[in-house]
């Protein structure tokens, strides 16, 4: 079966929650903030397969989503960023 057109929904990954933290030593009072930033959402990528000649692949799944950053950790410690979601789409593609 050809199918030329196919209407979906993408969406990047969110970016993961800050770490509210703040550092504790024994002879220092009042150590200050040291909570780790979220990591970064995921990004949607189009890449062009010049093995695929149509869109059949992508007409049963209507919405795709990147994966989300992890959240941030004390000590500093920045989330683990996200997956990026890469959709293989065939040459000569139209994205509106």
């Amino acid at each position: 079966m050809f199918i030329d057109q196919v209407s979906i929904s993408v969406k990047a990954g969110d970016g993961g929650n800050g770490c509210c933290s703040f550092r504790r030593e024994k002879y220092i009072p009042l150590g200050g903030p040291d909570g780790g930033d979220g990591g970064k959402g995921g990004d949607v990528i189009l890449a062009v397969d010049t093995n695929l000649t149509t869109l059949i692949d992508l007409r049963y799944k209507k919405f795709y989503q990147a994966e989300n950053g992890k959240p941030g950790k004390g000590n500093q410690m920045t989330g683990k960023s996200g997956k990026a979601l890469v959709i293989r789409i065939p040459p000569g593609t139209l994205v509106k």
